[in-house]
């Protein structure tokens, strides 16, 4: 039986980027594409159009049948009319994040010293490149915990919220983060409040205490242990954007990661530029059963136009292909290919230098132009 991967290119540019992924994926698999069976399904707001719910009960069936999904991007003006929840952005991602219990964010950052210009640093900060992995805990922390609410009137009327963590979400993204670490430079940093918050002081004694045992394995193993280090989250925030090049992984909370991931991707130079993984606590077969999507949302003002950077879907693609399937080595042909075509000079409009002089502004191509280079440069 071949691999069942759920395809669900959503709204806006999701289509046209998914398909130049899907093509990408299929020239990168070679004689293992027969190995895949990609099958579609409606989310979002064309969800909403054709069945009514931005997450089909159809849809939410082929991904319980499938081991990952492929997301696209949902959202637009057309639903956003609909009461918040019925939206398409909270009918569909939260649930499926809910129902497959995702509970792991990665968000890797990877900025090519070609693309310097993109980033709004400046270019001697930028210029040896970037490749950071943000890992965010994704079901715990203040989004989550309880009680939460508002209460009294008047001058004591309170909104409120709990932080909180319990041990096995800890320890399972801290484990996560030293597995990712192991097979990248060996280093964590994880990112908290201990300083002021009693969640964020346990915290850190789990990730400590975790970090420990999975190094003595390391060492039994005849591995390389993997360094820890902590940062308050100001001080980290400080520090993405004064040495963003110290950093391999960094491990943060849900309220954290949410802050700091984004922080992190304008290193980038643009969203169409950044993947990303959501992965679940239940493995599928390989490895992890996961959503992987571009960061970026569904642009409907460039939709149909074919200017739109596929790079971020395709990257989530090869996530896909190393997280659930172990085929680290083909994704790797797939992200050093991006990257050669990058260096030959491709360029989609959000990359490109526009701070050069009218005469030496670099060329653009379209979002299938894009895939054919990068398919050139598969070896």
């Amino acid at each position: 039986m071949p691999h069942r991967i759920a395809v669900l290119s959503g709204d806006g540019i999701g289509p046209e980027v998914m398909s130049v992924c899907l093509d990408v994926l299929e020239a990168a698999l070679g004689d293992k594409s027969a190995l895949f069976s990609f099958e579609e399904a409606a989310v979002g707001g064309v969800g909403i159009d054709k069945c009514g719910k931005a997450l089909p009960a159809e849809t939410l069936s082929l991904c319980e049948s499938s081991d990952a999904i492929l997301f696209g991007s949902v959202g637009g003006p057309k639903w956003e009319h609909l009461p918040p929840d019925k939206q398409p952005e909270r009918g569909a991602l939260l649930p499926l994040r809910k129902h497959f219990d995702l509970f792991a964010n990665m968000r890797p950052v990877k900025a090519y010293p070609e693309l310097s210009h993109s980033c709004p640093l400046r270019e001697e900060i930028m210029q040896d490149g970037v490749d950071i992995m943000v890992l965010r805990e994704l079901t715990g922390g203040i989004y989550f915990g309880n009680p939460s609410g508002r209460d009294g009137e008047g001058q004591n009327e309170r909104g409120f919220d709990t932080m909180e963590y319990h041990r096995y979400e800890i320890e399972r993204i801290a484990q996560l983060a030293l597995e990712t670490a192991s097979k990248r430079k060996q280093h964590v940093t994880s990112v908290d409040k201990a300083n002021v918050l009693s969640s964020m002081v346990f915290w850190r004694e789990v990730v400590i205490d975790k970090a420990r045992v999975y190094n003595e394995e390391q060492k039994i193993a005849k591995k390389m242990k993997v360094e820890l280090n902590h940062l308050y989250v100001d001080n980290a925030a400080m520090q993405i954007i004064l040495a963003p090049h110290n950093f391999d992984v960094l491990l943060c909370g849900n309220l954290f990661g949410d802050i700091i991931s984004d922080e992190a991707s304008i290193l980038g130079g643009s969203l169409g530029m950044l993947p990303s993984a959501s992965l679940s606590s239940h493995k599928s077969g390989e490895g992890y059963f996961g959503l992987y999507e571009p960061a970026g949302g569904s642009a409907p003002e460039i939709a149909g136009k074919s200017v739109a950077n596929p790079i971020a879907q395709i990257l989530s693609g090869a996530l896909l292909l190393a997280h659930s399937f172990n085929m680290t080595e083909t994704a790797s042909r797939i992200e050093n290919a991006i990257h050669e075509a990058i260096r030959s000079g491709a360029r989609t409009n959000d990359i490109a230098n526009k701070k050069l002089f009218t005469k030496d502004k670099e060329e653009t191509i379209s979002t299938i132009e894009m895939g054919q280079e990068i398919k050139l440069k598969l070896t």
